[in-house]
């Protein structure tokens, strides 16, 4: 099993950023997957989660800003972030649920 973030990097407050997680070795498309952040001296938290149907849920901190989606034909997991602000500084980590796998996690910087 893998998963392989990318995508993560600095930008400016109000900018945005499109994270990516590759998956293999297992069935992605009957897998719900999330996404995970952790800021420096913080808990890891949940972002947001899809499940294999499409429907997505997110935390309170970034809903309406943030946008999971998913590509079945491609194993691939997406994050679109806009209107990022300071406190979405963080690893990201994409996470296959059930299984509990978790990718290496992609460093967002947002400061100006």
């Amino acid at each position: 099993v893998q998963l392989v973030e990318s995508g993560g990097g600095l930008v400016q407050p109000g900018g945005s950023l499109r994270l990516s997680c590759a998956a293999s070795g297992f069935t992605f498309s009957t897998s719900a997957m999330g996404w995970y952040r952790q800021a420096p001296g913080k808990p890891r938290e949940w972002v947001a989660t899809i499940a294999p149907s499409g429907s997505s849920n997110y935390a309170d901190s970034v809903k309406g800003r943030f946008t999971i989606s998913r590509d079945n034909a491609e194993n691939t997991v997406y994050l679109q972030m806009n209107r990022l602000k300071p406190e979405d500084t963080a690893v990201y980590y994409c996470r296959q649920m059930a299984y509990d796998y978790w990718g290496q996690g992609t460093q967002v910087t947002v400061s100006s």
